[in-house]
């Protein structure tokens, strides 16, 4: 293994301290060569897709590129605006909403930023930058509060494997979960209680994570226990009975057995049961995305409406919301503690 020259470090030299919030990513644009390569990227990492490596490549080569991407074009375009990728845009105006909260916290010698795990920006060239730039010091924020080996893991390895052949690597922090943070339960509880002040409550509430597989959890992830967590620090945090709220899976991929009950036709029930209204948010995302906007908001909808539902009512994400900018910076200011972040910019 060859390692990077890299210039001699002068003695005394300034070093900076930065955070990166890193997604899971998105494509370039709406269309099928950009959800081609995105595709590409994203379901080539063993830790997304845990099949024998030979047979997957006939499989997404053979069979998932040549006919999902122009699929998955349409469902983007249905959600892209003025501003480009709604996740993408949500997580920049976060990172540069974060590094101002920070600011106002006092920690004035610290630079915030953002990356993606596929797509761009590209991990890689973002942590490049920082070092070029000085940056000594690197704590790495996932954009999911839940950890998996699917989506959490996977940056880690990002980063391992991009230090590989630096000398002079960084020192490093890297935010396992929050699943439980105050801060993130917070702004959870605030953007639902927003809603039902201006629309009323529902008959139910659906807690709607992202699916993984059934074998990921009795193989030790623990995702699965992290997501029930999350909803029942949430419906102690709004005085929910258990009976009012649902904690469901989504965007089941494949034929395998995945964690379950599964968002769609748990929906399509309620509505035969005859609920009139039931409100749906995704504690797992933080950023809207195609898999909130399009699946949820327009997919979820006509699913219940169909079903014989009245009324389907989206939360959106936190967002960028005050409480969730909050709740990050508290994150963020845990994990940087005894660096020396604070006070003037140098």
């Amino acid at each position: 293994m060859a390692f990077r020259k890299e210039p001699p470090r002068a003695d005394g030299a300034a070093s900076s301290s930065a955070v990166v919030l890193v997604n899971l990513g998105t494509p370039d644009a709406p269309d099928a060569p950009a959800l081609r390569r995105y595709l590409k990227q994203f379901l080539s990492d063993p830790r997304v897709v845990e099949i024998p490596r030979a047979l997957w490549w006939l499989i997404l080569n053979g069979i998932i590129l040549p006919f999902r991407s122009s699929q998955s074009a349409k469902k983007y375009a249905s959600i892209w605006s003025e501003q480009g990728s709604p996740l993408k845009f949500h997580t920049e105006h976060q990172a540069r909403a974060l590094g101002e909260e920070l600011a106002a916290r006092g920690h004035r010698q610290l630079q915030v930023t953002y990356a993606m795990r596929y797509g761009s920006p590209a991990l890689p060239d973002v942590l490049d930058r920082l070092k070029a730039e000085g940056c000594g010091r690197i704590l790495v924020l996932p954009a999911y509060p839940q950890y998996s080996g699917t989506t959490t893991a996977s940056i880690f390895d990002a980063v391992f494997a991009h230090y590989r052949k630096v000398r002079n690597i960084p020192e490093l922090r890297l935010v396992r979960d929050y699943h439980d943070s105050e801060g993130y339960i917070r702004a959870l509880r605030q953007s639902v209680l927003d809603h039902w002040a201006a629309n009323g409550r529902p008959d139910k509430l659906v807690m709607s994570f992202h699916g993984v597989p059934k074998r990921t959890m009795l193989l030790g992830d623990p995702y699965h226990d992290e997501c029930l967590g999350t909803a029942r620090l949430l419906a102690q945090a709004l005085g929910l009975a258990q009976d009012d709220y649902l904690v469901t899976f989504q965007s089941r991929f494949g034929k395998a057995e995945w964690l379950q009950p599964y968002t769609a036709p748990t929906l399509q029930e309620l509505a035969r049961q005859g609920l009139r209204r039931v409100d749906v948010m995704c504690p797992g995302f933080t950023s809207d995305c195609l898999e909130t906007l399009e699946e949820i908001a327009m997919e979820g909808k006509a699913e219940f409406l169909h079903a014989g539902g009245k009324e389907f009512h989206f939360i959106p994400c936190l967002n960028e919301s005050p409480a969730w900018i909050a709740g990050m910076a508290d994150i963020a200011g845990q994990h940087l503690a005894g660096w020396p972040t604070m006070g003037a910019p140098r």
